[in-house]
């Protein structure tokens, strides 16, 4: 087969791929397979505008080589790689590899470091391969990411028994998935702009309510629509305009990847989507993760996991049925991606039952009411002055999941405007947010960033106790959360009162799964690194936002506001992020990895970190590459709303010693 099609499926030995659809075609034809040999260290890849059917639709798709996601590039661990890369689009374009290290010119970001692809001409990508494992590209350009370009890349290690010794496997399957939207996504954006809400379909009806449907009966019902929240906020865009797609086929139009009985597999997951989480499993099938970011870890078996935005993760499954389902809900739950591992073409397995919504909860605010001075466990009775707000009290709200208020930050301004004539208005009692009086919580009632009560029972515990680590471990990782005026500005509307450590949560919408599910506290980097010394520097960042107006930001600040970040070559500096918000951030790093602190002995290392609302978590990174480094929220309209920043690693930093 041609280098032009995309590769789905290799063995040790051969690489077997599939072309989605030429150039001109209006049909989603059934992957081809061919053998197309090793891997090579020369790409030429063509950008282009290509008309083909999506789910079913007719679409103008950005394409690379004529397909959708762009075709696997397959590369060599120690070999210098060459990707030519020409634009016949009428407007710039780019391709930045994700997680790939390589130098600041070859990044791919346009105004950070290079200048991107004019119409009509070739760009050629030259860099040495440092590293192995499974990453993918996309353009940095505008849109152009939501509107198709985005592919897979796998890279062989030099040693596999050495770096990779868990994920050998007889085959392997590239699992992209991808959020696709009819619509023109600038105009998506401008929706967005205008209402934040729009694309949520999933809210709670008076209907609902009177029903008592949606776990939540009546009287919560008024007292959330009283407050103008919405608990069920939890993916900006949703089902509504997105098609989600597993290599590039709608769930009516199932990709199937074919094993042979008795055969070891190797699932390489990518999430390549703009703005959607999903929450992967196989029903009936344990999945063994051994990679995540394209780094080997210690073999964990779980039956479920949650990839974020521009993360990827290895498992390792071991088939005996004759077929399974390869489901990917999104976390909102309004819709799906679905495909089939099966011992022939015809194989089918059924869907398995869809979940209910999840409903965002007072945790995800940052607030633990049971811990606020004068309240009891049931209800908000101590609040001085909130007396006249309708449902103060909150009594009733104790089968509400979690027991708590998500979906604040998309409260107007969350300055309470419009309430002066309200009796306690100043909300006296509630003075760890931002803004307001809140008379009562200084000193050392001011709950800290500690451990979750529970952690001590939670399966994580009892695995650390087992490998001699104690969870009480991740105590230490950071002071209490600092708020001011400076990092909470007019492009932040809220305060994460109590931000916590969540590594070892179940995180919304998978408290309830009857099943094993992965944790970031489960993760534990496969290999012994040198130890990098201290830590020479600490760093907090806020991630802020305003829903209403659709602005997101790092510290209450956009890019413009503030653009840069400054790291002194070679020092080690902790990086401490808190979500003040109630959306899930993908935190990503260009140029350099992150490692994790979960308490593990050999912390993972990531290029994207997932940030739950209120959570607090910490990384470290060595700024051991030099040069302008893209920094942003990976939710493509957060970053182009302001989440975004440029971490220069230079010889000197004012102020910083040396």
């Amino acid at each position: 087969m041609k280098e032009t099609c995309i590769v789905l499926v290799f063995s040790r030995r051969t690489l077997i791929g599939g072309g989605l659809a030429a150039a001109g075609s209006l049909l989603l034809p059934r992957w081809a397979r061919a053998d197309i040999g090793p891997a090579r260290d020369e790409w030429d890849i063509e950008i282009a505008e290509t008309t083909m059917n999506i789910a079913g639709k007719k679409a103008k798709v950005l394409t690379m080589n004529g397909s959708y996601p762009g075709p696997l590039i397959h590369l060599r661990e120690g070999h210098e790689a060459v990707l030519r890369v020409k634009n016949t689009l009428r407007e710039w374009s780019s391709i930045h590899w994700h997680g790939l290290l390589v130098p600041p010119g070859m990044d791919g970001v346009p105004g950070v470091s290079f200048k991107g692809i004019p119409p009509g001409e070739t760009f050629e990508y030259r860099f040495k391969v440092r590293q192995s494992g499974t990453y993918w590209y996309h353009s940095h350009s505008g849109s152009q990411e939501q509107r198709g370009l985005a592919g897979p890349i796998v890279i062989e290690p030099n040693n596999p028994a050495t770096s990779d010794p868990d994920g050998a496997a007889d085959r392997e399957f590239v699992i992209v998935l991808t959020d696709f939207t009819h619509r023109n996504p600038d105009r998506v954006a401008a929706i967005l702009k205008k209402q934040s809400a729009y694309f949520n379909y999933q809210k709670r009806t008076v209907f609902d309510a009177l029903a008592g449907r949606g776990g939540m009966p009546l009287g919560q019902s008024m007292q959330w629509a009283r407050m103008r929240m919405d608990p069920t906020d939890i993916a900006d865009v949703t089902a509504s305009t997105y098609e989600y797609l597993l290599n590039g086929h709608g769930a009516d139009e199932r990709w199937t990847g074919v094993f042979a009985p008795g055969e070891r597999v190797r699932l390489r997951f990518i999430n390549a989507a703009a703005m959607t989480y999903f929450d992967l499993r196989i029903p009936g099938l344990p999945m063994k993760v051994v990679g995540t970011d394209g780094m080997p870890v210690r073999p964990v078996e779980v039956d479920e996991l949650r990839i974020g935005v521009a993360e990827t993760y290895d498992v390792i499954v071991e088939p005996t049925e004759e077929a399974y389902t390869l489901f990917a809900e999104t976390m909102d739950r309004s819709g799906f991606a679905a495909g089939t591992l099966a011992v022939r073409e015809s194989g089918v397995a059924p869907l398995p039952v869809r979940r209910v919504r999840p409903l965002l909860g007072m945790a995800d605010m940052g607030m633990s009411m049971a811990s606020m001075k004068g309240m009891s466990g049931d209800g908000m009775d101590g609040m001085d002055g909130m007396e006249g707000m309708p449902g103060h009290d909150m009594k009733g709200m104790e089968g509400m999941p979690g027991h708590d208020m998500k979906g604040m930050e998309g409260m107007p301004g969350h300055d309470m405007k419009g309430m002066e004539g309200m009796p306690g208005h100043d909300m006296k009692g509630m003075e760890g947010m931002s803004g307001h009086d809140m008379e009562g919580m200084s000193g050392d009632e001011m709950p800290t960033a500690a451990v979750p009560a529970d952690l001590s029972k939670s399966s994580y515990a009892v695995r650390s106790r087992a490998k001699g680590i104690e969870p009480t471990d991740l105590a230490s990782l950071g002071k209490p959360a600092m708020h001011n005026d400076d990092r909470h500005g007019s492009t932040n509307v809220m305060v994460a009162q109590q931000p916590r450590i969540r590594l070892a949560e179940r995180l919304n919408g998978l408290e309830d799964a009857p099943w094993r599910v992965l944790m970031y506290a489960d993760l534990e980097a496969r290999l012994q690194r040198p130890d990098p010394g201290p830590v020479d520097r600490e760093i907090e960042i806020h991630l802020t936002g305003h829903m209403e107006r659709y602005i997101w930001s790092f510290n209450g600040k956009t890019f413009e506001e503030d653009p840069y970040i400054d790291l002194r070559y070679g020092e080690r500096v902790r990086i401490t992020y808190v979500n003040d918000t109630m959306m899930t951030h993908p935190i990503h790093l260009h140029g350099m990895f992150v490692e994790i602190e979960n308490g593990r002995a050999n912390r993972p290392l990531k290029h994207t970190v997932s940030v739950a609302p209120a959570e607090r978590i910490s990384v470290l990174v060595t700024a051991d590459e030099r040069g302008d480094w893209a920094y942003h929220c990976h939710l493509l309209y957060h970053m182009d709303m302001g989440m975004f920043r440029v971490v220069r690693v230079v010889d000197a930093v004012a102020g910083v010693t040396p």
